[in-house]
């Protein structure tokens, strides 16, 4: 405590400049004003909400120049003297409307602690005994450094940690110990997957569709009020753009719209994650403008950030701030400011009190002094200015030692009043139940089924790139191999070169479906950001899929086969022809669910297309042309490779069908069969069923591809990143929930 207390006096000895914001205040209209003595009043018991009065109620004024208003429950007299002095909003359209009211609900946690293991380097701890509550109508923002566990707090608070971390602790839901339920939250990522070629409309629309029940007129409600509430209306008509888009929304109304996803459901509690990464200072106030006039609606807003401007951070209600996991404030935004100045360290004129927050609390400034310091000691050798640096080689008003600060800040939040009265709070909170929140309603599966096909074929006919592209270039290649080997007759000295026409044409194009990686990575990353959220499923995702593709499958099967057929000259046989469309088609499915399980794996653009060119080369060598497979090494080669290779049933098949029934003469009395004639070039069955044998197989590789994927999704990507319940209980033992 002497080493605490000697570099706190050392704080405010060298910061004179930084008196108490009272005092420093030029204007009464600079948004931290406060009434002498005000900061060091306790939270009011008044905040909390009222169970058996839960309307909201949501007032504009005529004329739309006033702030906005919180919907929430009676207000806390201290924090009515914050407002007195507080930014204010941007005022309102004329005529504008209050997006939908919302019935909120409250939410308090109490000695929440998070452990995940290999998460830190010095301890599996990445939340430590956490206390706080946030009410119907407000904002709570959870701020900190990076990797001070803002994230992993809000996610243990909407029961969303992975299966690795353990959660220790309360988690009440309006006085109620319980899990929130589908549709009672929204969560939005850090980064989440649009597609590009919607309309945010319709984008919005196709989400509804997957998540909400009931009739159509409902779901088209529910966007329209997402859309207003976002503000989004001047973008509504607009492609979300992006892939193979020049132009499309900026990140800020993209931000928006991934919050908007969530309202779709009208949920009472919304979670964000960094709800301004990487927007610009313009883009971020807006954001939380929005935001705090959808908290007007009675939602309840935990969110984190990481820093925030002026403006930002005085739209706060209240502020969670974490150092290392552990808790160095919580309460009103304003009275954190009064808890840094009685700890010592004062925020100065003219700097952001976020900037000023994360510069007392984040470990990382130490090194910037260190190199600091060590640029003082050299500056005159190289003649290099440094204004941030004063003559004893410190930063300016910020020469402290963050772990002190951060110790400091701790100790005396923890025996603060601010801190008594949280726990106060949380007491009342849970001392008496509210409305028990119910789980929503879903879509049926055979629903999200048909909505998730509708939407990959209209995504598919907007995206030339990875679409419209492919079959150009299919039938290019179709072209190309058909004049190469045209005119080669039906006699017997041809069948080898059409062997090797037949090869080049299932290979070569089999291949090309590589340029459907990044199309599949899309629609995995669309899945993940959809599934996190129960918004679709992995055997739905897969059906819709599979759904989906098959038309433009078929569309190129049909378009290269009558190419490749007519220019090589194969038998003029209609039946011959459908099989040998059939056939193809069949193979571009196998090849379609090859990319899939490949992309699900890596992940990858690059990756991916690495590894499904070695496959495919793997599987052209072993499939029988370059060497018959009954001559090929038993081992590896023949014994599995040539059996897991596509490549060789298809081939087979094709050339059964071309051969199957057909004789040569071989001078005037001898001839030859077909299975004669390719004895020698390749290995083909006598079997007059054997090429739809060879079809049933390819058939049931499309079918063990996708079965692989469900597995692959439901028990990797799934366990990552959508957890089961975890356990949490208030003793510190492994009992769940």
């Amino acid at each position: 405590m002497e080493e605490i207390q000697s570099q706190s006096d050392h704080y405010r000895s060298s910061s004179s400049s930084a008196s108490s914001p009272a005092s420093r205040v030029p204007s009464s209209n600079f948004f931290y004003l406060r009434k002498p003595g005000a900061f060091r009043q306790p939270i009011s018991f008044e905040d909390s909400p009222d169970w058996e009065d839960t309307d909201i109620e949501v007032k504009v004024e005529e004329g739309g120049a006033d702030s906005i208003n919180t919907a929430t429950a009676p207000v806390s007299p201290s924090l009515s003297k914050i407002n007195s002095g507080s930014l204010a909003s941007p005022p309102l359209p004329e005529g504008a409307n209050v997006a939908r009211k919302t019935a909120g609900a409250s939410i308090a946690w109490k000695d929440l602690t998070v452990t995940i293991k290999g998460k830190r380097k010095y301890s599996d701890k990445v939340v430590k005994s956490s206390n706080g509550y946030a009410f119907p109508g407000t904002m709570t923002v959870i701020m900190g450094p990076a990797k001070s566990g803002k994230s992993t707090l809000l996610r243990a608070l909407a029961g969303r940690l992975p299966d690795s971390a353990r959660t220790y602790g309360e988690v009440f839901i309006n006085g109620v110990k319980s899990h929130l339920p589908y549709g009672a939250y929204g969560f939005v990522e850090r980064e989440s997957t649009l597609i590009g070629s919607l309309t945010v409309r319709e984008y919005l629309y196709y989400s509804a569709l997957l998540q909400l029940p009931g009739f159509i007129y409902k779901k088209r409600s529910a966007v329209e009020d997402a859309i207003h509430a976002m503000s989004l209306g001047d973008y509504a008509n607009k492609l979300i753009g992006g892939h193979c888009y020049m132009k499309g929304l900026r990140s800020g109304e993209r931000r928006r719209v991934t919050i908007a996803r969530e309202l779709v459901m009208r949920p009472h509690i919304l979670f964000i994650d960094e709800p301004l990464y990487h927007l610009d200072s313009v883009s971020a106030l807006l954001m939380m403008v929005t935001l705090k006039k959808l908290a007007s609606t009675g939602c309840t807003l935990i969110f984190t950030i990481y820093q925030s401007s002026t403006e930002v951070f005085g739209l706060f209600d209240r502020i969670c701030l974490l150092s290392n996991g552990n808790t160095l404030f919580f309460g009103e935004t304003l009275a954190c400011l009064q808890h840094f100045s009685n700890a010592g360290f004062p925020c100065p004129i003219m700097q952001s009190p976020s900037d000023h927050f994360l510069r007392a609390i984040n470990t990382d400034f130490d090194r910037i002094i260190a190199m600091c310091k060590n640029w003082q000691i050299i500056k005159a050798d190289i003649g290099v200015f440094m204004p941030l640096v004063d003559d004893h080689g410190e930063l300016s008003s910020v020469n402290m030692d963050t772990a002190v600060a951060i110790r400091t800040l701790e100790a005396t939040y923890k025996s603060s009043a601010d801190a008594a009265a949280v726990e106060t709070m949380i007491l009342k909170l849970t001392d008496k139940e509210g409305p028990l929140l119910r789980s929503k309603g879903r879509a049926s599966c055979a629903i999200k089924i048909a909505i998730l096909t509708w939407r990959s074929l209209l995504i598919m006919s907007r995206e030339w790139k990875y679409y419209w592209l492919r079959l150009i270039i299919y039938m290019f290649l179709a072209l190309c191999i058909g004049t190469v080997f045209s005119g080669l007759g039906h006699s017997l000295s041809s069948v080898g070169t059409r062997v090797g026409a037949i090869f080049l044409f299932v290979s070569f194009t089999s291949l090309l479906s590589i340029a459907g990686v990044p199309a599949q990575l899309k629609d995995i990353k669309i899945f993940i950001c959809e599934e996190a959220n129960r918004h679709s499923g992995t055997l739905v995702f897969l059906i819709g899929q599979l759904l989906s593709s098959i038309p433009f499958l078929f569309l190129l099967s049909i378009s290269s086969s009558l190419v490749f057929y007519f220019l090589v000259g194969l038998r003029d046989d209609f039946s011959l022809l459908v099989y040998f469309a059939l056939n193809f088609f069949t193979c571009l499915l196998v090849n379609e669910g090859l990319v899939l399980l490949v992309a699900s794996i890596c992940q990858n653009t690059f990756w991916s297309i690495i590894i499904l060119i070695n496959i495919h080369m793997v599987m052209m060598l072993s499939a029988g042309l370059f060497r018959i497979r009954s001559a090929l090494p038993r081992v590896v080669w023949m014994y599995p490779t040539s059996y897991i290779a596509f490549h060789t049933y298809s081939i087979q098949g094709l050339l059964e069908n071309e051969y199957s029934g057909t004789s040569f003469a071989v001078g005037q009395v001898r001839s030859l069969s077909g299975y004669q004639a390719l004895q020698n070039v390749y290995d083909v069955s006598v079997d007059s069923s054997s090429k739809w044998e060879n079809l049933l197989i390819l058939f049931l590789m499309a079918l063990g591809y996708r079965l692989l994927v469900f597995v692959l999704l439901q028990f990797r990507v799934r366990k990552a990143l959508f957890p089961h319940c975890v356990s949490c209980c208030s003793n510190n033992t492994n009992n769940p929930r």
